[in-house]
């Protein structure tokens, strides 16, 4: 895990250089290199991109994800991964871009790209991106929310794939803005015997980060009930060894 707190400087991890399969919070790294091209090329977003990168983010749309993964290109990717600085993080071979491998220290990194914590996007493309990961649907909003307080607005996307070595990978990435503040937080997870026994652990180091950072403020999200979480896997891994699933 990896927190990091703009308004006090706070900044801590927990084997944040571990590497995992990032499966869906990959995505976030797309949104962020196609916004970072369009500032390069002195252009808006296309409509193609738009179409593409809303649903991606909104509601973890596997197929415009691969088709932007195919238009931005191994070698771009690359570069952007270097200029936002992470040390960790390959991405996946061929068209496998759930298989790429990560850490939460970089993905801290990339989420400081959206809040500004890193000069790579202009203030409109950041908040074009923060805005995309508000509007997350309902069903995929569990993770780092959890134990949020009441004015505080999250940011989210969230990962959950489980592999034949490692269980489920659950991961989840979040910034949270309002009351005149910024922070992030970053809880990678594998070895999980279950999506939801993976939900509630990344939910309960979630809870006690907020707490911790917002002491005496009311709560405004609690847990996801089990009932509510679903065991279908995010499909960022076609025909993903052991978790039974079809290709997209």
């Amino acid at each position: 895990m990896a927190v990091h707190d703009t308004r006090t400087g706070l900044f801590c991890e927990l084997a944040g250089r571990r590497r995992y399969d990032a499966a869906s919070v990959a995505k976030v790294l797309l949104m962020e290199a196609a916004l970072r091209r369009a500032q390069e090329w002195r252009r808006g977003l296309t409509g193609w991109e738009r179409n593409r990168i809303r649903p991606m983010i909104t509601s973890s749309d596997n197929n415009a994800a691969w088709r932007l993964w195919s238009d931005l290109g191994h070698p771009y990717l690359t570069r952007f991964l270097r200029r936002v600085g992470t040390t960790a993080t390959s991405l996946g071979p061929n068209g496998l871009w759930g298989l790429t491998r990560t850490s939460a220290a970089d993905q801290l990194r990339l989420l400081g790209v959206l809040t500004g914590a890193r000069d790579v996007l202009k203030p409109a493309a950041r908040a074009y991106g923060l805005r995309q990961m508000a509007d997350v649907r309902r069903d995929q909003r569990w993770g780092v929310p959890a134990g949020m307080p009441r004015g505080i607005r999250a940011h989210l996307k969230n990962g959950w794939l489980p592999r034949a070595t490692h269980g489920w990978r659950v991961h989840s990435v979040g910034a949270f803005t309002g009351g005149g503040r910024t922070y992030r937080i970053v809880v990678l997870s594998h070895d999980n015997p279950s999506m939801a026994y993976g939900v509630r652990t990344v939910e309960r180091v979630a809870q006690a980060v907020h707490r911790g950072l917002n002491k005496g403020r009311t709560i405004g999200q609690g847990l996801t009930p089990e009932s509510e979480i679903s065991e279908v896997p995010d499909g960022s891994v076609p025909d993903s060894p052991g978790d039974g699933s079809p290709a997209p």
